[in-house]
């Protein structure tokens, strides 16, 4: 019994030795782990949309007024928003200082007048003397420039009495324009400077859009380019916007440049300050796009990790890539639509390695 009892320990000792070291032969000569990841399947598009962006409706035509003199506002007569005809009066400001000015000049004008009847009598009188040979030729020359000079007198102040009249009515600030008010910039009681903005008027007939885009964007973009242009509040309503104007040079902080568009009909909805939603989508080459996250740069060349469906394996392929930014890239050659490539994990993989789809996966 004791023999049978050695000999069948031997023997179970010997298949779990076997055993140990088949596994220890397995883990030194097997395959990688199957890794999960996350994928899509490659599809083609021919087309290419920008946006969309953030706008405005704003007026084309606007008028920023102020005062060609200076003085203490008196009287604002509008407010943000306030529909205003050509000639009315925005704000006013003391009008003492040029009422005086005018009074001035009317008195000097009326001076200048006196003395030019004046001397007009006079000239009339030594006229009949030097008919009558009273005179000399002389004393009546020397009365005719005395004349001429009083005329000027008269004809200088009346330029000064319409100057003063003129700044007096600058003291009132009109619209040229029937418009809207969109902004006020002085207060009742502030002393203001000729030439400072006091009130801003737009045109609200003639409305466009404003949006600021990326420079790379910008400067891609061809002459007169179409947009779709969206009420944010409701979709339903858009309309189609040319480019009129892209600011020259890019904001120094946010690298973007101001578009501007031509609006065709826009709806009544589209008020001033209304907020939009521009995007615009042009035909482009067959492309596929993927998230950045799925390029391999590897001695210079552009490559990805595509997952063969039938083994489940990863392989990586070189592409050729059409273009680029921080979240995106397009790839023109070197995927087929179907192909299913792995956007995540990209660098944890190694060729042949088996992968696990995971279901949040396209």
């Amino acid at each position: 019994m004791t023999g049978a009892n050695g000999i069948r320990s031997a023997a179970i000792a010997g298949v779990v030795g076997a055993s140990l070291a088949l596994a220890a032969c397995d883990d030194q000569t097997g395959s990688s782990p199957i890794r999960p990841v996350l994928s899509v399947v490659a599809r083609t598009s021919t087309t290419q949309t920008i946006g969309p962006f953030a706008g405005s409706i704003e007026p084309r035509y606007t008028v920023v007024l102020g005062f060609q003199v200076f003085g203490r506002l008196i009287s604002r007569d509008v407010n943000v928003g306030d529909a205003v005809t050509k000639g009315e009066t925005l704000a006013t400001i003391d009008p003492a200082v040029q009422e005086i000015a005018v009074r001035s000049a009317q008195a000097s004008l009326d001076s200048a007048q006196a003395q030019l009847t004046t001397v007009q009598a006079t000239e009339e009188r030594q006229r009949t003397l030097l008919e009558q040979r009273v005179i000399a030729q002389a004393q009546f020359d020397l009365t005719e420039q005395n004349r001429a000079a009083a005329a000027a007198n008269v004809t200088q102040a009346k330029d000064r009495l319409a100057k003063a009249q003129d700044e007096l009515g600058y003291t009132q600030l009109r619209s040229p324009i029937d418009g809207v008010v969109t902004a006020r910039r002085a207060e009742v009681g502030q002393t203001v400077t000729a030439g400072q903005a006091i009130v801003t008027v737009a045109r609200p007939d003639v409305r466009e859009a404003v949006f600021d885009i990326p420079d790379a964007l910008a400067s891609a973009l061809p002459p007169a380019a179409a947009f779709t242009v969206v009420w944010e509040l409701s979709p339903s309503f858009s309309v189609v916007g040319h480019v009129r104007e892209i600011a020259p040079e890019a904001d120094p902080t946010t690298r973007t440049r101001r578009v501007r568009l031509t609006l065709d009909n826009p709806p009544d909805v589209f008020l001033l300050g209304t907020t939009v939603l521009v995007s615009r989508t042009a035909d482009t080459a067959p492309r596929i796009d993927l998230p950045i996250t799925a390029l391999v740069e590897h001695d210079g060349k552009a490559m990805v990790w595509v997952v063969d469906p039938r083994t489940l394996q990863v392989a990586l392929r070189e592409v050729k890539l059409a273009g680029r930014d921080a979240t995106m890239i397009s790839v023109s050659s070197g995927l087929a639509a179907g192909d299913r490539v792995v956007v995540a994990g990209v660098h944890s993989l190694s060729p042949g390695q088996a992968v696990k789809i995971l279901e949040a996966s396209q």
